[in-house]
């Protein structure tokens, strides 16, 4: 009995005769992959993919240096430094994405699936990775029936998860249906088999209604006089399931397992072919979705109608114009989060939106600009870091580990003791990066440290953990925030040899009403000790020329020549310096509409403009840093502490590491005992910079003690 033929499978010299001449960048892949172990039947499947997609040579190129680097990674160190740049990021980025599965696989049954799309995202560097990822994840999946069973399953379980979803928000659509629909398969093969059935006795028919249905509106658009462009509209295996599932609906129920979708030019022709389908066809009021007067949160527009069509058979029609249907597929109506239920932040969806955007423009844009529009948009301003278990959170950029501790939990940031990044004990100081794993170690009390609240240590730099910090110290007690903030008061007037200054207007100058309130807040961390002795400073110096350009005033504030500040939307107003914070040329500051004395001043961060802006928010304005000059102080510091070898040069790297200027400096060693003293003048910005410097010096292993001398 003779054999039947086999069917010979597709390999990379069949697709290179196919294909052509390649660019050289692909031919040497092409090359050494054809001589390689790699599977060359998936590798020809996404080189396909690719194309379909309008991807260039060096992105199948890269697909296939991949496929190479994972069989013979020996061949492949031995030519990567032959390649470019671009082609071994490309390759690198498909490396990197190995770790998010191998997190995928670890992760427990209930693990959220987000933070892992948001990683991926994040160690990627090159938005053409992320098509190879997806066109090679669906070439496994067309070929995973020939697996074990355990490892489709995880290959299904990781489609579904997280490529499905990442095409779906990409608009890959040509992708996303086949990555759902087969991860649906192989999950729940027999809710598969009975729907796929369902559709298979209906498919002719169906079809048919299709075309007549079609032939039906177009002849009575053209009546009208509408132009309209008419095409079915497929629906799937897997989201007939999930509407089935979500509306708790039956098969024969569904409405839109037949659809229709209409494009026009413009709204007017959109409610005028409304009313064309229901003058020809009987509507069904309760299945009428009117998303151009009321758009959907995510901003999709258009036209949901269901009518009793051709024979008595429901249909579905979707009306909208070709710029709305545009705008949907691209994702600036963000069509994936409505299907997915999901809740991006802006930042995130932005992100999105420009990959899109390249996926959209690039066959277009032959000249790169887009591309190196993207570098520019793209630039990382959060961080996405990995707890023991795999799960994933996402922090701002130049969060520290304790920080991290505090988004995992309020309870774990109080009671941390200790970090290991990546197994490496590290400091509470410490910035992981992307991709980091972060382990917390805890004690068993909670006892959070009052210097954590100070900005000058760096150990918190979010204000959601510092908020959290904050309320620990609110509910201790009364008297230990008192003691604690009398403590650091008195500690900074020493330190800083402040001459003694009248400090019963000092509350008064950060919106407090007590002495009481101004050390509970200097406690909290709500004010700082140099901006006290910033405030302390000026109170006993003269008062400041004023410019020629400013009106006189008889205020004691700081008025700024109109030239030092810009303020957004008005010009010529008078300008003050709030006396609370002192802001001073390069910090970050807003403006407060005062009630006679002009736009008030303040940093950012100031604790009394938060509270200025709670009651009054529409005050509040933009400012921003002109041609104004940077005043400098001399100051004298002295050091105390023991000797030790390389203990000048720490204290001169600390120094110069804080933009400190040194004028002079001197030191002498005590033999007898081994101290050592060390003098030194320096220019320093404002008192704040000196104060954070103090700080920083005294941390410093074998000093005892840094403090400024006397007053200049």
């Amino acid at each position: 009995m003779a054999q039947a033929p086999s069917i010979a499978k597709p390999d990379l010299l069949s697709w290179h005769v196919r294909a052509g001449a390649v660019p050289a960048v692909l031919a040497k892949a092409l090359e050494l992959c054809q001589a390689s172990a790699v599977n060359q039947p998936e590798c020809v499947d996404v080189l396909d993919l690719l194309a379909m997609l309008g991807c260039d040579a060096q992105t199948q190129a890269a697909a296939l240096w991949f496929a190479l680097a994972q069989v013979e990674p020996a061949r492949w160190d031995a030519v990567a430094s032959a390649l470019p740049e671009d082609l071994r990021r490309l390759v690198e980025g498909q490396r990197a994405a190995e770790k998010v599965w191998a997190l995928h696989a670890q992760r427990s049954a209930d693990g959220g699936s987000e933070g892992l799309r948001r990683l991926l995202l994040a160690i990627i560097r090159d938005l053409r990775v992320v098509f190879v990822l997806l066109a090679r994840q669906l070439a496994k999946m067309r070929a995973a029936a020939a697996l074990p069973e355990d490892e489709r399953q995880a290959l299904a379980r990781l489609t579904r998860d997280i490529h499905a979803p990442l095409a779906n928000r990409l608009g890959i659509w040509q992708l996303k249906w086949e990555l759902e629909d087969l991860a649906f398969r192989f999950l729940q093969p027999d809710v598969y088999r009975r729907i796929a059935k369902l559709l298979d006795e209906r498919r002719t028919d169906r079809e048919t209604f299709i075309r007549e249905s079609l032939d039906e509106l177009g002849k009575a658009l053209a009546d009208a006089g509408i132009r309209a462009e008419l095409a079915g509209r497929p629906k799937h295996i897997y989201s007939i399931w999930k509407k089935m599932q979500k509306k708790g609906l039956e098969f024969s129920e569904l409405y839109d397992i037949r659809a229709v979708r209409v494009l026009v030019d413009n709204v007017a022709d959109c409610y005028a072919a409304l009313g064309v389908v229901h003058t020809l066809w009987p509507h069904l009021p309760r299945e009428f979705d009117d998303y151009l007067a009321r758009p959907k949160g995510n901003g999709y527009r258009s036209l949901h109608t269901a009518v009793i069509g051709p024979r008595g058979k429901t249909l579905e029609v979707q009306i909208r114009t070709h710029e709305m249907h545009r705008a949907n597929e691209l994702g600036v109506a963000a069509h994936w989060r409505y299907k997915e239920g999901g809740n991006g932040d802006a930042e995130f969806e932005a992100k999105i939106a420009w990959m899109r955007k390249l996926l959209d423009a690039r066959a277009e844009d032959e000249s790169g600009a887009l591309a190196a529009d993207l570098k520019t948009e793209l630039l990382e301003d959060r961080v996405y870091l990995l707890t023991p278990k795999g799960e994933v959170f996402d922090l701002p950029h130049g969060a520290t580990v304790l920080d991290f501790a505090y988004h995992v939990h309020t309870e774990v940031g109080h009671r941390c003791r200790g970090a290991k990044v990546n197994g490496r004990i590290v400091p509470l100081t410490f910035q992981p990066v992307s991709g980091d794993r972060v382990e917390i170690l805890t004690a068993k009390l909670a006892e959070p440290s009052r210097d954590w609240l100070s900005p000058h240590h760096g150990y918190l730099n979010t204000n959601r953990a510092r908020e959290k910090a904050r309320v620990w110290f609110r509910r201790s007690a009364q008297d230990a925030n008192l003691a604690a903030g009398r403590a650091l008061f008195e500690r900074e007037l020493k330190r800083l040899a402040l001459p003694e200054a009248d400090i019963t207007r000092l509350p008064a100058q950060f919106h407090l009403k007590t002495h009481d309130e101004l050390l509970v807040a200097l406690a909290l961390g709500e004010i700082t000790a140099g901006q006290i002795a910033r405030v302390l400073l000026e109170a006993t110096q003269p008062a400041p020329e004023i410019t020629q350009s400013a009106a006189p005033v008889t205020s004691r504030h700081h008025v700024l020549d109109h030239t030092a500040l810009s303020i957004e939307g008005v010009g010529n107003l008078l300008t003050t310096l709030a006396r609370c914070c002192q802001p001073l040329p390069g910090d970050e500051v807003r403006g407060y509409i005062t009630k006679g004395r002009g736009v008030s001043v303040h940093r950012a961060d100031c604790a009394s403009l938060a509270r200025l802006a709670r009651r009054e928010p529409d005050r509040v304005i933009e400012v921003s840093w002109g041609r104004a000059a940077v005043q400098a102080y001399e100051v004298d510091i002295e050091l105390r502490g023991y000797e030790r070898k390389g203990l000048q040069k720490d204290v001169a790297s600390v120094i110069s590491n804080a933009s400190v200027g040194i004028i002079a400096s001197s030191s002498r060693l005590f033999t007898r005992s081994g101290e050592v003293e060390m003098r030194f003048t320096l220019r320093v910005r404002d008192y704040e910079q000196l104060s954070t410097l103090l700080d920083r010096l005294v941390a410093l292993p074998n000093i005892v003690d840094a403090r400024r001398i006397g007053a200049r």
